[in-house]
């Protein structure tokens, strides 16, 4: 007798397991490494015992096989089907934040997407991790983006000049090397080294910190990083003719025409498929204290 279940994604993503052939839709990305390709093949190798069916432009599920980094890049790679998909982390270094599976658990990953053996008739928790939604205004034109992990502003020439408005009001003049927004994913990454705090990433929030700000009687900073909730957005102005990098999450982008980004948190959110609870402060334990 075969054993179907259902979980769904933001209401239109249905996966369907059985106990035999499932017909799972997947897809895996990798570092590129030695070790992080080996994995891929072993993966695929297991997926096809199993009947899941390798699908590089609808997958149901994308598995990670590498650090926090693929993740990123596999991430961006289907922004466009964020709410239809789900993702997966094989970490094949050190600990990564969105990886909860080691190199030598391919078998048990595999049992557990297929719900065969002891992992018979169990599903997965779906857990969803808030976005930060980006609309960058140049002279030359408009585009939107959205960060998985950050969204940083640095200046290329020297200090960045800019004016930090909360709620279409001004907040602050910033002078400094850069300023960093974060989601609460990714607060555990460059944030934390500028000071910012770690945050759950349950919370819907976006943090502002500030890189290196100058202090005097005219340009007065807070100091102090930010929470916004997810109805409040923060606008940043370039007030200056000047040179900036702007990185979303792995990806650089240099701009000299910025007039200015807004920064909110998305609506749409990213959905991980967890076999096993990790909570999110055992990461950060294991990460940062061993």
């Amino acid at each position: 007798m075969n054993i179907v279940f259902f979980f769904k994604i933001d209401y239109h993503l249905y996966i369907t397991f059985t106990k035999e052939l499932i017909n799972l839709r997947y897809y895996v990305l990798d570092r590129g490494d030695p070790l992080s390709v080996e994995l891929t093949q072993q993966f695929h190798k297991l997926a096809e015992q199993r009947g899941f069916v390798l699908d590089a432009e609808s997958p149901e599920i994308v598995v990670s096989i590498g650090g926090d980094g693929t993740m990123l890049h596999a991430f961006h790679t289907f922004i466009d089907r964020i709410p239809d998909l789900a993702f997966v982390g094989v970490h094949t270094g050190h600990l990564g934040f969105y990886a909860d599976w080691k190199a030598d658990e391919l078998t048990e990953l595999i049992d557990h997407m297929s719900g065969e053996g002891e992992h018979s008739g169990m599903k997965p928790r779906l857990v969803k991790y808030p976005l930060v939604q980006l609309e960058i205004h140049k002279k030359s034109g408009t585009s939107s983006y959205i960060a998985l992990n950050e969204f940083t502003l640095k200046g290329v020439d020297g200090t960045v000049v800019a004016q930090i408005d909360i709620n279409d009001v001004t907040f602050e003049m910033f002078r400094g090397d850069g300023i960093c927004v974060s989601t609460p994913s990714g607060s555990t990454a460059y944030n934390k080294s500028v000071g910012g705090a770690m945050v759950h990433p349950s919370i819907d929030a976006l943090q502002i910190a500030e890189i290196a700000s100058i202090n005097n009687r005219i340009f007065r900073t807070l100091g102090s990083p930010l929470l916004l909730p997810k109805h409040h957005h923060c606008d940043i102005f370039s007030r200056k003719e000047q040179r900036l990098l702007l990185t979303i999450d792995h990806v650089n982008i240099s701009i000299d025409d910025l007039v200015s980004v807004r920064c909110q948190v998305a609506e749409q959110q990213v959905s991980f498929a967890r076999y096993r609870p990790f909570p999110f402060w055992n990461r950060v334990r294991d990460a940062f204290l061993g």
